[in-house]
């Protein structure tokens, strides 16, 4: 009789766009690991319950997706450096005393996939990183650490972005960056590299910020991916920019939480291109 697959998931609300679960099984076929991993849609209020109840289950880990990122280190009995600067997590892991690992992979995702599969350099660079809830705060500190020149942090309520640009002030320092934090108003420059860290696109909202940010050529990035980013996308090609969605992020983030959780690194690289091949042929 074969030994039970570990079980993993990704849990969150909305959660049923999420393709985790496609890409783990891959990296799992690929690795020759043995696991489970499966969407979990767990109510507004009932993140810590969800993870309790998966834990009671044998669940080993969880990747957490919106809206509960900031909610993960606080269920957590230990927190990377990552975790601590951002406030936020998207990895769990549960060891077996007990207690809970929060990592998160969220920058080393995207810095991977803007810099290697996109082929762009964030050393010396202006970026732009739209909003600064969760997802903006998983990413800045990786972006800092790519060697960005300057980073604007634009978020609709200034004291958010304010609050993360102070948080991650020492780290700017360190690295001779410049950190800003503006209401998308107030953007008047263009910039390298943007980021949409928003839910517009999962909401079907409009663009958070307006075309002047952008110049020929530049990267506009938008952490979601399928149809939730096509408005974005679109909006950045009319403008001369080159659009890129999440889906490479994710591919990469995943990766990171695979070797995390099961010691083996993925081949991404390989797992994204049959991606983005089989979304072309559709």
């Amino acid at each position: 009789m074969s030994q039970a697959a570990d079980l993993y998931c990704v849990m969150g609300n909305p959660v049923a766009h999420s393709r985790s679960p496609a890409i783990h099984a891959r990296f799992a076929e690929l690795t020759g690991e043995h696991i489970a991993y499966e969407r979990r849609l767990v109510p507004m209020d009932g993140f810590a319950q969800g993870v309790r109840d998966f834990v009671a289950q044998g669940g080993r880990g969880c990747n957490v997706t919106v809206p509960f990122k900031t909610d993960a280190p606080l269920l957590a009995t230990e927190c990377s450096e990552r975790v601590q600067l951002a406030g936020a997590a998207n990895t769990l892991t549960f060891r077996a005393d007990g207690s809970i690992y929060a990592d998160n992979t969220d920058g080393l995702g995207l810095v991977a996939d803007i810099t290697r599969n996109a082929g762009v350099s964030l050393a010396g660079r202006d970026v732009l990183l739209v909003g600064a809830g969760g997802a903006a705060a998983g990413v800045l500190g990786p972006l800092l650490l790519a060697g960005a020149r300057h980073i604007t942090v634009a978020n609709r309520t200034l004291a958010r972005a304010q609050a993360l640009v102070q948080s991650h002030s020492a780290l700017a320092l360190l690295q001779k960056s410049e950190l800003t934090a503006l209401t998308p108003q107030a953007l008047e420059a263009n910039f390298d590299v943007i980021i949409n860290a928003t839910a517009s696109s999962l909401a079907g909202a409009e663009v958070p910020v307006s075309a002047r940010v952008l110049h020929p050529g530049c990267l506009a990035y938008d952490m979601m991916y399928g149809p939730a980013a096509q408005g974005f996308l679109d909006w950045a090609r009319q403008h001369g920019a080159v659009p890129r969605d999440g889906l490479g992020m994710l591919v990469e983030q995943a990766a990171e939480a695979f070797l995390l959780w099961r010691g083996v690194r993925p081949p991404s690289a390989q797992v994204l291109q049959e991606m983005q091949q089989a979304n072309s042929s559709k």
